[in-house]
């Protein structure tokens, strides 16, 4: 049987806008090594410079995908618990179209995964004439979205199309600054070719379940990491060989070797709820619609959240939803918590985390898997029981509203019962 993969497609590299300057080739592999994830996205691939480092950097190996060149060399600063992690890359991009139609702007992200360098080549090649691919690594290109996917299929058939954080208010397709209602709305006849959409940090599959198109597509997970230190924050789980055709089929078929998705508590998301952030006005969907959606404070419209759009479009049948669906809190955020710091890139964070890291393996072997009693033997009692109350869901969390994320807590006392996480239920 093929083993488990833990896949992040949407990510971003230096050269993207609002990045860390640590999100290189090397750093990406060393945090893959230590979170335990198997194929990351190259991010950015239509960044001319980026993509110029991705072609010397990177050698094919399985159908598809690549490892890093100088791996090896970069693996003594891996801890000797991790260094076995295999860690692929994809090619993958996330792309922003800005245009008109019927009136109304539309901007709406899109991830394209292609299904190796030279269909990346090719692509660009015919994408730089529509945009300056130079000014950002997620290019913003001025072309309807329905044109963006005839170019992609027409270069390679075999491409994931998958619209990116699909309920965000500015830039999701269903979000409500879209215009978009459904996924034929935004793509016309090339819905078809869309066999999965991104749920993105402030939504998860449960909450997809109600949208009528999204019935017999599949919801996948990942991070949209801004950081090396935000990688797989959410991921998909595949149980495929090491192959791009593999892990295509089983993202569009969504069959059993779609095994599920690891997911950020959607509350803690920063467009979960609805509110202004400079009035500090938070509020609940059903808040919202009682007080026409207008801020009592500066008596402008409010930013309606995700919660907001998933309850306002009409929904059909609930999708009998078999998937695996685990909900996690970043290794160094418990450890925030536990020194009852302001950062978690405290010292006092890092040091206990690659600490616990060397010990018990990768983070999501941790989060995942450890059992806590194993935890507690190698000296982390308040860790083991903060990972318990994770994995049972007893978190506390102050949902995120108009662009600030939500604030989650997993306490490393023994809670009774779980706090605000039923704020993601419609």
């Amino acid at each position: 049987m093929a083993k488990q993969l833990i896949v992040d497609l949407h990510i971003h590299s230096h050269f993207s806008r609002a990045t860390s300057p640590n999100l290189t080739l090397e750093h990406i592999y060393t945090a893959c090594k230590t979170k335990g994830i198997n194929i990351v996205a190259t991010g950015d691939f239509t960044h001319p410079a980026w993509f110029k480092e991705l072609s010397s950097k990177l050698v094919p190996t399985e159908q598809g995908l690549y490892a890093l060149r100088n791996a090896s060399q970069l693996d003594s600063a891996v801890p000797l618990s991790c260094r076995d992690n295999l860690v692929r890359f994809i090619y993958s991009v996330e792309i922003s179209t800005i245009y008109t139609r019927h009136g109304k702007v539309r901007k709406v992200h899109t991830v394209v995964v292609v299904s190796d360098h030279t269909k990346a080549q090719k692509l660009n090649a015919i994408l730089q004439k529509r945009g300056n691919l130079a000014a950002d690594g997620r290019p913003i290109l001025g072309m309807d979205t329905e044109e963006l996917l005839k170019i992609v299929l027409s270069v390679d058939e075999n491409a994931l199309i998958i619209p990116a954080h699909i309920w965000t208010p500015w830039f999701g397709v269903f979000g409500s600054k879209s215009g978009f209602n459904s996924l034929e709305e935004a793509f016309g006849t090339y819905a078809r070719y869309i066999y999965a959409v991104e749920s993105g940090l402030d939504s998860d599959p449960f909450m997809n379940q109600h949208k009528a198109d999204l019935g017999n597509r599949t919801i996948i997970s990942t991070s949209d990491a801004h950081s090396a230190q935000k990688l797989a924050r959410e991921a998909t789980i595949l149980q495929c060989s090491l192959r791009y055709r593999d892990l295509a089929e089983a993202i569009k078929t969504g069959d059993s070797r779609f095994v599920g998705t690891i997911e950020f508590f959607p509350a803690a998301g920063k467009y979960h709820l609805d509110g202004h952030r400079g009035c500090n006005v938070k509020l609940h969907f059903q808040q919202t619609k009682r007080i026409g959606g207008i801020c009592p404070v500066c008596k402008k419209p409010l930013t309606l959240g995700v919660l907001y759009r998933i309850n306002e479009l009409e929904k059909g049948s609930v999708t009998d939803f078999s998937k695996s669906i685990e909900y996690i809190v970043p290794l160094a955020d418990i450890f925030r918590d536990i020194h009852a710091v302001k950062s978690a890139s405290s010292v006092s964070v890092v040091k206990d985390t690659g600490k616990a890291i060397e010990i018990l393996g990768s983070e999501f072997n941790i989060l995942r898997h450890v059992p806590t009693s194993h935890i507690r033997k190698a000296g982390f009692e308040e860790l083991a029981q903060a990972i318990e109350n994770m994995r049972s869901g007893k978190v506390v969390i102050d949902p995120g509203y108009d662009g600030v994320y939500g604030r989650i807590k997993v306490d490393f006392c023994r809670l009774k019962k779980p706090n605000s996480f039923n704020l993601r239920l419609i």
